[in-house]
């Protein structure tokens, strides 16, 4: 890299998919081709941890075994394997042990801080760090505990600043990690900025006062992650405030791959195309890029590898032409065929220009939340204006020629085709269901009930087939079930609904609830959790 010191990826290995070591071994031989000398795992439990044995229990968690073998072929790549854990929030995944639940737990998914057995713990997890990672830089966390010392912490304790709870422990944890080797440690600094009080994300620069920035421990770097930003002065604001945090920042960007099947590679462009400049202007010399796996880790890591390339060609200075050429030189595949894995989210068309509010993640998540609308529902449709499906025949096409002619990535193509199949038929059966309802059409209600729904479930059902071959095929089985339970439920509503509106046709009952009932405009078409698009009540 011509200006960067460390410039890495981090891989989500949490949210229910666990990349296998030989889907690891071939994305990180590519990402290093890119100019990538730095690696996360993102790990909240999914590690191996003695004397912790509900510590990653079911859930597909990496042995020690596992973990040195691919720190090994890291840094035969010149890669830097850097382990990221949580060491204050988001290890709600422990709370469902009784082992845990009552013992480390503040409140929400945030650790209960001066409790002995919580440090036991932490102390535990960098026994096993240490001894799976060569790495002496370990990533902490502590992002998003806004709620600390509002739980069990004030029953036990009273009220106290929260600021003053979280750098207590932050000095805890960070005097944990050098005994056992790590000297350079990062941190996510959101909480620096909210609880100082402030606002994190501001396009104002500020200051801290001495109180806060003299606690900072040494040798603990601070993380300024921003994934949404698209302005410049936001960027330099808020790179030019953690400055006065720590000398040493880091930016965290975004490859988007959360909440959705589809990933947003040309989203992810348009940030960091922002970003990536605003950090050098303002000396940052160290970044990494996340590819979360919010709410199921549906999106393969692979799909984003363009939007990662497009951030290693700002970095290093590449021409449009010199990027493509070299992601083709790597991949095999051509840049715009793997941009073509977006398209499940362009219910608008390919074109809509990237200031509308319908480019992409700005305002959707259409593959996801049309997938799994329920046609008798329909709360994710109601805000829809769009009234044509047919466009998902193209895309499919499309995609199904990029899995035939791909060399290494067919599985990816094949799946985003698979899914672009079935939301032909299901992105407007709700509001069809609704409008032949409405209009008392019982005889097409019957043949949309044998027709569009018959073949709804039997596109779902081959869409599950190819989504299962590419889940196994880059991540460990584990964390599938969830899957099997949301694509089968997916399938069995479809069938359900389908019985109820032949039922209807026929005049075995006289209505259906659902349909009688109106829908309300959606406030936010930005919706990841599959809890949400599928009821309004508790799942």
């Amino acid at each position: 890299m011509k200006y960067f010191d460390k410039f890495g990826v981090m891989i989500d290995c949490s949210r229910n998919a666990v990349p296998n070591v030989t889907g690891l071994k071939k994305f990180l031989s590519a990402i290093a081709k890119m100019g990538y000398n730095t690696a996360m795992l993102y790990t909240e439990d999914t590690f191996e941890v003695e004397n912790e044995p509900y510590f990653g229990y079911k859930r597909g968690r990496y042995s020690i075994e596992e973990l040195r073998e691919i720190d090994a072929y890291a840094a035969s790549l010149g890669i830097e394997l850097v382990p990221f854990i949580q060491t204050l929030a988001h290890l709600g995944s422990l709370k469902r042990w009784r082992a845990y639940r009552h013992k480390i737990f503040d409140i929400d998914d945030i650790l209960l801080a001066d409790e002995p057995r919580t440090y036991e713990l932490i102390e535990n997890v960098f026994s096993a760090i240490e001894k799976a990672f060569t790495s002496r830089r370990v990533h902490l966390g502590f992002d998003e505990a806004h709620n600390i010392g509002l739980g069990k912490f004030k029953d036990l304790h009273g009220y106290e600043d929260r600021y003053s709870i979280i750098m207590r422990h932050l000095g805890k944890v960070c005097e944990i990690a050098r005994a056992h080797g790590f000297e350079s440690t990062m941190m996510a600094n959101d909480l620096f900025f909210n609880l100082s009080p402030g606002v994190f994300c501001s396009d104002e620069e500020r200051d801290f006062p001495p109180e806060i920035t003299e606690k900072v421990p040494a040798g603990c770097e601070t993380v300024y992650w921003d994934y949404f930003a698209t302005d410049k002065k936001r960027y330099g604001a808020m790179m030019r405030s953690s400055k006065k945090l720590s000398e040493n920042v880091w930016f965290s960007g975004g490859a988007w791959t959360w909440g959705t099947f589809a990933p947003n590679n040309k989203y992810s462009m348009q940030r960091n195309a922002v970003a990536i400049p605003c950090c050098i202007e303002n000396g940052v010399k160290n970044a990494f890029f996340t590819l979360w796996g919010d709410n199921g880790g549906e999106c393969a890591y692979e799909a984003v590898l363009p939007a990662l390339m497009h951030a290693a060609a700002l970095a290093d200075g590449l021409t449009e032409e010199q990027m493509k050429a070299r992601f083709y030189e790597i991949t095999g595949e051509k840049f715009e065929d793997f941009l073509d894995l977006d398209l499940p989210n362009y219910v608008f068309g390919e074109n809509v220009p990237v200031e509308s509010p319908y480019f992409q993640h700005s305002a959707s998540n259409y593959a996801k939340t049309h997938l799994y609308d329920d046609p008798f529902l329909g709360t994710m449709s109601a805000s829809l204006t769009a009234d044509d499906a047919s466009l998902y025949r193209g895309y499919e096409a499309r995609l199904h020629a990029h899995a035939e002619n791909s060399k290494n990535y067919a599985y990816l193509y094949e799946n985003m085709a698979r899914l672009c199949e079935v939301l032909e038929k299901k992105l407007l059966l709700a509001k069809k269901t609704r409008a032949l309802y409405a209009a008392g059409d019982k005889a097409a209600l019957r043949m949309l009930a044998e027709n569009d729904f018959a073949e709804c479930i039997r596109l779902a059902d081959r869409f599950y087939e190819s989504f299962r071959a590419q889940w196994y095929t880059v991540n460990k089985t584990y964390g599938f079930e969830v899957q099997d339970a949301r694509l089968g439920g997916l399938s069995r509503r479809l069938e359900s609904c389908r019985e109820r509106l032949l039922a209807y046709a026929d005049g075995k009952i006289s209505e259906i609830a659902e349909l009688e009932e109106g829908v309300l405009p959606m406030d936010d078409t930005f919706i990841t959790s599959w809890a949400e698009m599928i009821s309004a009540n508790w799942v």
